[in-house]
């Protein structure tokens, strides 16, 4: 039964393992219960760091929620047991963990979403790299494609964001001091993932994905004349992104990419899919396609391949779309080339005051794994 008063999450980002996030949920925890909150954890991976063992101490602990999965004993947060428990703080690491199957959710901040219903304030972490769309840019970025991501809504969403920041070389050096891994995954993870390039990049991407959700909440909060909510000035006009995704390889990455065009702007996103005789690997994709598009809030629209620029000319001019994105014809490629080519000619002549963007397809990188 959910209650009158929804609870706040705060969330600690990272740009990698180590930097300190779980280390700082736990601080503020402790700081929390000293000042006489009911403050219990949820969950918690300490990696077998000490430092963080040690701020743990004096928290009490949900017990976890044990299953059993082809033999083997698996463990979860038990989300029912801290609902009834009732605390009026509940710390929740690693919000992008995919629970184990049998679980009521497949994903923990399912299980957060619901402790939040129940009134009960939450305090998360998670990677910036788990971020739904960022996965491929992370994959090119870094040659490591992350398994488990969050919906970007998630982090958008929260009532607080904080990022825990280190440079690159001081994580270098935690990670050489064994504060992150075993001695034996040192080397390897500073040949992969903890390279100076990798955490470089990834830094940068942290600093400006949770800047952004710091903007998008002070615009909730305290809406600026002429902003949806503000009570002088007309709201601005309103835009709207449509992306065509066949139900090909790469698709999913052209939708990832036009909807954090379609963030920037503010802007509902409708994914367009046309469908055919689709064999097996067609029929994939698009469910990949059309899984991807809820995961992001947008708007899956199944329709028939034939006449497809008729279609999407009727959708632009119904749905009021002010920006179409598509995969830039693939010149001299032979026949897909010369159909995506004569699709973008028609698109550019009828879809007047319509700016299209070409999204380019990229190789796929070599997978690595992530330390």
């Amino acid at each position: 039964m959910q209650t009158a008063r929804r609870g706040t999450l705060k969330v600690y980002v990272g740009m990698a393992a180590g930097v300190g996030k779980t280390y700082a949920m736990l601080e503020e925890g402790q700081d929390r219960r000293r000042e006489g909150e009911d403050v219990v954890i949820g969950w918690l991976e300490p990696h077998g760091r000490a430092e963080t063992s040690a701020m743990a101490e004096g928290l009490e602990v949900v017990p976890p929620l044990v299953r059993e999965h082809r033999g083997v004993p698996l463990r979860d947060m038990d989300t029912g047991a801290v609902v009834a428990r009732a605390p009026a703080l509940a710390l929740v690491d690693e919000l992008a963990h995919t629970n184990a199957p049998g679980m009521t959710h497949a994903k923990r901040h399912e299980d957060v979403a619901q402790i939040l219903d129940a009134g009960i304030d939450v305090l998360s972490t998670v990677n910036i790299q788990h971020l739904e769309s960022l996965n491929d840019r992370v994959h090119e970025l870094t040659g490591v494609r992350v398994r488990e991501t969050i919906p970007d809504r998630v982090l958008l969403d929260a009532d607080e964001v904080v990022l825990v920041d280190l440079t690159p070389e001081a994580l270098q050096q935690r990670l050489r001091a064994g504060k992150i891994y075993p001695a034996e995954r040192v080397e390897s993870a500073l040949l992969n993932f903890f390279t100076s390039a990798n955490l470089g990049t990834l830094r940068e991407v942290a600093l400006r994905e949770v800047a952004g959700a710091v903007d998008e909440q002070s615009h909730r909060a305290d809406p600026r004349p002429g902003e949806p909510g503000s009570d002088h000035a007309p709201p601005p006009l309103a835009e709207r992104v449509l992306v065509i995704a066949r139900p090909e390889h790469g698709s999913q990455r052209l939708v990832r990419a036009a909807w954090r065009a379609a963030r920037r702007l503010g802007a509902e996103l409708d994914v367009v899919c046309p469908e055919g005789r689709l064999d097996d690997e067609a029929i994939r994709q698009r469910d990949l396609i059309r899984s991807l598009s809820v995961t992001l809030g947008a708007h899956f629209l199944p329709v028939a391949a034939d006449e497809l620029a008729d279609t999407v000319v009727g959708l632009a001019r119904e749905r009021g779309v002010t920006r179409l994105a598509m995969a830039a014809p693939r010149g001299g490629r032979g026949l897909v080339g010369r159909l995506r080519g004569d699709l973008l000619d028609t698109l550019l002549e009828r879809l007047e005051g319509v700016d299209i963007l070409l999204l380019a397809e990229r190789r796929a990188g070599r997978d690595r794994p992530a330390g």
